[in-house]
């Protein structure tokens, strides 16, 4: 069976591999769902993994298949398996169990062990390929209507949760009616939570570098948002122009902002880093300014990576009612499909040319 791989510590070593083709017995007590992989998305975490910065092969093999954003149609279920069936349309969850008590109740996404394990990323094979078979509990089932959106169900997840975790947490607050969000970063994860605030009544403002008309500055207009262009604004320069925002996603990969948005959040506000950064830059804050604002205006810093099953639920509902919302605006986030597993290279090169709103692999028709 074919699969796009790499070998973990090893720059630029993307390739193809045999790999066994799985079979719903592997896993057991009947619980096993063999899927047919349909597309995969790749994005800026695959194009840092092919680079080296981070990511371990599954324990005695020497390669890591890559790919983490997944949709595919259900080929045969085990005895035990009720909730999809053969025919239906599907996504996977990313990161798997560990042995913490937040990994035995569900919830491994939140695991406080130091070890983690990600489909794709770290430590378990992950979807570029022609088949998987996974543990019901990790199958999420996807309505045929949103077949058009496929791959956007595990960024959504991402979207969604850092959202609604910020929710939660300002349950501190006993009242938190967020009335100005933040966004930094315009890629899929920014763009898809513009989505998840407008559909939550927030007025929404999107920051990136380049200046409208871009496709990324259409998608964030169409949802009712604001573009802004801040390529010669600091922090204190949005913060001074736009005022301080009640809830900030900050989705950019760049550690320089994600600090930088510390002077950019109101009182009572919450502060979400969705940015996974590989590399070893060192950033310059003004440490005493922000301690006492953060201090005193009583604010709310917290990390979210990719979800459990509710998140991704959570997701596929929020897609749904966007496209009621705004009908036809995210699938304009899927820009650059590459056919077939053979063309990998091109793919690669796509994601390191960064030209792209979102590369995803067409592997087979369904």
């Amino acid at each position: 069976m074919k699969a796009v791989a790499v070998r973990p510590g090893v720059p630029n070593s993307v390739h193809m591999v045999d790999a066994p083709m799985p079979k719903v017995g592997d896993i057991p007590n009947g619980r096993g769902v063999l899927v047919k992989v349909l597309k995969v998305g790749v994005d800026a975490t695959d194009k840092e993994i092919n680079e080296a910065k981070y990511g371990n092969a599954p324990e005695g093999c020497d390669y890591l298949i890559i790919g983490h954003e997944v949709f595919g149609v259900v080929k045969e279920v085990g005895a035990n398996v009720t909730h999809v069936k053969p025919g239906d349309y599907v996504t996977l969850t990313v990161r798997r169990p560990g042995g913490s008590i937040y990994d035995l109740i569900g919830t491994n996404d939140m695991t406080s062990e130091s070890t983690y394990y990600e489909r794709g990323i770290n430590l378990r094979h992950g979807y570029m390929t022609e088949y998987v078979v996974d543990d019901a509990e990790f199958v999420v089932r996807m309505p045929p209507g949103l077949k058009h959106l496929h791959i956007l169900a595990e960024p959504m997840s991402c979207a969604a949760k850092g959202i609604s975790q910020a929710y939660e947490a300002q349950r501190r607050l006993k009242v938190w009616r967020p009335q100005k969000a933040y966004v930094l970063g315009v890629g899929q994860i920014g763009l898809l939570s513009a989505l998840v605030l407008r559909l939550r009544g927030i007025e929404v403002y999107a920051f990136a570098r380049s200046p409208a008309p871009t496709p990324n500055s259409k998608i964030i207009e169409a949802l009712g948002a604001h573009y802004v262009s801040v390529k010669d604004m600091g922090p204190a320069d949005v913060a001074k122009k736009y005022g301080k925002a009640d809830l900030i996603m900050e989705c950019t990969g760049s550690s320089a902002i994600a600090f930088g948005a510390m002077e950019m959040l109101g009182h009572n506000g919450a502060l979400v880093w969705a940015s996974v950064t590989g590399g070893q830059n060192k950033v310059e804050v003004p440490g005493d300014k922000i301690n006492l604002d953060w201090v005193l205006g009583n604010k709310l810093l917290l990390g979210t990576v990719n979800g459990n099953r509710d998140h991704f639920e959570m997701g596929i509902k929020d897609l749904s009612q966007g496209e009621l919302m705004y009908p036809g605006v995210m699938q304009q986030i899927l820009t650059t499909p590459v056919r077939g597993l053979d063309n990998y290279q091109e793919m690669m090169r796509l994601l390191v040319e960064g030209k792209s709103l979102k590369v995803y692999m067409e592997i087979a028709e369904g």
